[in-house]
């Protein structure tokens, strides 16, 4: 699992085609093979992610990917340059004996909890192996 931040917290990902531009390149990284995705949300300053690394990534290298390349987007979007993200991240290894729904839960819940949202569902920028057809 990684969390990652927006650079100094600035609310970065608050509006919808920047939250949808990092939701994007998560699903890439995905696509090209270097993790599978289980679950992710998009907060308006920071993102939570949770894959499982394939043969072909790195950890560092599938968030560096992912990170610089939403970022180039969004400052392509904005017409400005700068940083987006601030530099590193925080990584936990889950343990097998963690149970990866109930941690995908408790990452898809971040909107509750930050009384953005009343239910997860109410929340468009998040993804769980365990709701797939949660993409709106």
């Amino acid at each position: 699992m990684v969390t990652a931040t927006g650079d100094m917290r600035r609310p970065v990902f608050g509006r919808e085609q920047e939250a949808r531009i990092v939701m994007d390149e998560f699903d890439a990284q995905a696509r090209e093979g270097n993790c599978v995705n289980l679950a992710y949300v998009v907060m308006p300053d920071h993102v939570h992610w949770i894959f499982q690394l394939t043969s072909n990534g790195r950890l560092s290298g599938v968030v560096a990917k992912a990170k610089g390349r939403s970022a180039h987007r969004i400052n392509r979007l904005k017409n400005r340059r700068g940083r987006i993200w601030q530099p590193g991240f925080h990584d936990h290894a889950v343990r097998q004996e963690e149970d990866l729904e109930n941690l995908a839960n408790y990452v898809i819940h971040n909107p509750v909890r930050a009384g953005l949202v009343v239910e997860p569902g109410d929340y468009r920028y998040w993804w769980s192996a365990w709701h797939p057809r949660h993409r709106a």
